[in-house]
């Protein structure tokens, strides 16, 4: 057993088992203390709720609450391992959301037979929270699921797979086309990978000004074009009208290319096809499609992104979901909306290109400095900036899109 692996599981398990716990915050060591916090004290928030549901935000903790939700079926790299077996990363993400943007989140593990079953088990509690985080849950499936609780619940509904992996990629992927003096419009993509994180991916750069005939989208059959019938909806948006069919037609030429598939399926013959200046963003976690030292060994001019942190230009999706639910629950969004989206991704890309604090340079131990250029396209995890800037961004988002149900606070974030 490696020491990295020992030590993985001794921080779950010890000194306690897990990594969350309940705290209080309002005091009960008196017995009036308990009849407040209980009977008889506590029927009179519930008649103040029972008359407006709206004032579940003023007496409970709901509007400071996420359920962190899976069924265990697209367990990071893993695969279907089971909804129990997923407790782990919902744990993980729940530690997120509160170290990062002060939100409690409860992670729950459903166990269903169908689709169906999922989404009514959701929609039935989706009120006890503020919102609702979809996690590790495979295609095609997740993308049915989502737009069911969206249409719903009362909360936002956001699947970060999908819409994290895709703000941050956008993100990174408009500033590294800018430092390599390219434009996203003019720019030709190649997406390794068709689930749904590539297709969130693809869809949100759209959203920001890729161009859908630039794209070129292949699972593993090869290229996802037009005279395909084996496509779902979900990879028909992305059809080609095209005579490409692998990889290497692809990508040659190509501007940037996206990895959501697996390791080493990029070769170093294939980004030697690539167009001058080129970005690769290989995401597969732990190994990504190609090693950034082969990549930049085989081509100098390259721009490199992984999803591993001991490399520059992380895609990490923690640069995203805390400070977007942070946003949108403090002006109580009714969903997690486009506007929002887009909102979140300019945020972030410019955040990157302003002089970095030191206390970030300090979380980083060996590094001296950081500035806007090829090994940093995206802001760092410990960026406190990230919460103010973020939330701000999606908060404003929501209230000029119509779906916030009160006006962004005075001062917000200042």
């Amino acid at each position: 057993m490696s020491d990295f692996r020992q030590q993985a599981l001794d921080y779950h398990e010890l000194p306690v088992p897990g990594k969350m716990a309940v705290t209080l915050t309002k005091p009960a060591k008196t017995s009036h203390d308990l009849s407040l916090a209980y009977s008889p004290g506590v029927a009179e928030p519930v008649r103040e709720i029972a008359a407006d549901p709206e004032n579940a935000y003023r007496y409970t903790s709901k509007g400071n609450t996420v359920a962190v939700i899976s069924n265990g079926t697209a367990i990071l790299g893993l695969g279907n391992l089971g909804p129990l077996a997923s407790k782990p990363v919902m744990e993980g993400k729940a530690l997120l959301f509160k170290t990062f943007a002060d939100i409690d989140a409860t992670d729950i593990e459903v166990k269903h037979n169908t689709t169906e079953d999922f989404i009514n088990t959701v929609a039935a509690i989706a009120d006890t929270f503020g919102g609702i985080n979809l996690e590790d849950i495979k295609a095609p499936e997740c993308f049915e699921i989502e737009k069911a609780l969206i249409e719903r619940c009362r909360v936002p509904v956001f699947h970060d797979d999908q819409h994290g992996t895709a703000i941050v990629t956008a993100a990174g992927m408009i500033n590294a086309l800018e430092i390599q003096d390219k434009k996203i419009e003019d720019a030709t993509f190649v997406c390794l990978g068709a689930g749904a994180a590539a297709i969130a991916c693809m869809t949100m750069l759209v959203k920001c000004g890729a161009q859908r005939e630039h794209i070129y989208m292949l699972d593993r059959k090869g290229v996802i074009h037009t005279q395909r019938d084996d496509l779902n909806a979900y990879k028909a948006l992305f059809a080609n009208n095209t005579d490409k069919r692998t990889l290497q037609d692809a990508i040659k030429g190509a501007d940037a290319f996206l990895g959501l598939s697996g390791p080493n399926l990029l070769g170093e013959e294939d980004i030697k096809l690539m167009a001058e200046k080129p970005v690769v963003f290989a995401c597969s976690n732990p190994d990504p499609e190609i090693k950034p030292e082969l990549a930049q060994t085989v081509r100098p001019d390259v721009i490199m992104g992984t999803g591993r942190s001991d490399y520059p230009n992380q895609v990490n999706n923690v640069l995203c979901f805390p400070f977007l639910f942070r946003g949108a629950l403090d002006v109580r969004a009714t969903e997690i909306n486009d506007e929002m989206k887009v909102a979140a991704v300019h945020a972030l890309a410019e955040l990157a290109k302003e002089s970095v604090p030191q206390s970030v340079l300090d979380a980083y131990e060996g590094v001296d400095s950081m500035e806007f250029g090829s090994e940093y396209v995206l802001p760092k995890p410990m960026d406190p900036r990230l919460l103010p800037r973020v939330a701000k961004a999606v908060a404003e988002a929501a209230v000029k899109s119509g779906v916030a149900k009160i006006a962004l606070p005075e001062n917000y974030m200042a």
